[in-house]
């Protein structure tokens, strides 16, 4: 079992190192690793974000453990160029369409979030995003108008058997868990969004036993503040999903939680924190590796078929929090390394 490991800019490499101890503290036979350069850190080593090495890393790796890509350096970049193309490139390349982003509330952590105690701890959630479509991949560029300004486009389309496809990791997920899907979209005012919401709909004929609901993107956006206890799935396009999964991550307590997994029809998954890289605190030890190690599992759990091991890192993670554990962004003092430690610790 080969996994990529590819610990980007900021503070990717500190984080990505947590979660290879906890990895190797795990003994699994067979592992083994090997690193790639991603994102500014490879643009600056070899004149590109993904490079051709990288890339046949990925394709011949059972699974891929990432860091962060992002560098202020290269903010000035033409587009293709910018680090943040190496996510999308391996999205595109290995064919990674279903993203899926948990969000659940430690009990040790509902203090943390920005809303109410009791409405936190409601919190329990997946959030299934498409990331191979929409408005990200569609055509774009910069032209004038007829009046000579200036003006940027960026297309937002998806067809039918892209719907479909992620629809059915909506309902598939949601017969896992509790039973109910709601799907996102903004049809009142978007085609895209209308032929979203029928063929989700049409699909729901393949699943009598899930409650299929639909919301608009605003409103859900409203409701995870509001009510967030009441999602079970949210299934949704590229966009919206990308924007809901990191709200759901302040509901939760810190962005620095969060774990994704991004799959292809094989199940050769991309696994990642949710976060950024973090420029401002790269190199100083205050990064949280929860995340990371937490996406970790998810990689043991989707791609490896190793769930008993999957529960056990996230048992860690939860006795590590249980016996205090805090990094900075949850009100701490712990280092990087530290919270760590804290996690090995508790590793039975």
């Amino acid at each position: 079992m080969l996994i990529a490991l590819f610990p980007g800019d900021g503070i990717g490499p500190e984080i990505v190192a947590q979660a290879k101890r906890v990895l190797d503290a795990l003994a699994i036979p067979g592992l083994t690793y090997e690193e790639g350069l991603v994102g500014g850190a490879a643009y600056k080593a070899v004149g590109h974000p993904l490079p051709p090495e990288t890339l046949d890393l990925a394709r011949r790796a059972d699974a891929i453990l990432f860091g962060a890509v992002g560098d202020p350096d290269c903010d000035s970049l033409e587009r293709h160029l910018r680090p943040e193309q190496a996510i999308l490139g391996l999205r595109k390349e290995l064919g990674l369409f279903s993203n899926l982003r948990p969000a659940k509330v430690f009990p040790e952590l509902a203090d943390a979030s920005a809303l109410k105690q009791e409405v936190a701890s409601a919190i329990d959630l997946l959030i299934v995003r498409e990331t191979n479509g929409d408005v990200y991949f569609g055509e774009k560029g910069m032209r004038k108008t007829p009046e000579g300004l200036r003006e940027g486009y960026d297309i937002m389309s998806y067809n039918e058997e892209e719907v479909r496809k992620i629809a059915h990791q909506g309902f598939q997920a949601a017969r896992a868990r509790r039973g109910k899907l709601c799907s996102v979209d903004k049809a009142n005012v978007l085609e895209t969004s209308q032929l979203w919401r029928d063929v989700v709909i049409e699909v729901s004929a393949d699943y009598p036993d899930v409650a299929l609901s639909h919301m608009y993107v605003d409103n859900a956006a409203m409701q995870l503040v509001r009510n967030p206890g009441q999602f079970d799935v949210i299934v949704t396009g590229n966009m919206f999903g990308d924007i809901l999964s990191d709200q759901a991550s302040m509901c939760v307590g810190s962005i620095g939680m969060l774990a994704s997994a991004t799959l292809n029809d094989s199940n050769q998954g991309l696994y990642e924190p949710i976060h950024g890289s973090a420029p401002d605190i790269a190199g100083q030890g205050k990064a949280n590796p929860l995340a990371t190690v937490l996406s970790a599992g998810m990689m043991l759990r989707y791609s490896l078929n190793l769930a008993d091991q999957a529960d056990r890192i996230e048992a860690a993670v939860a006795r590590a929090l249980a016996d205090g554990a805090r990094s900075f962004d949850l009100g701490g003092t712990m280092s990087t390394v530290e919270m760590g430690d804290a996690v090995l610790a508790a590793l039975v």
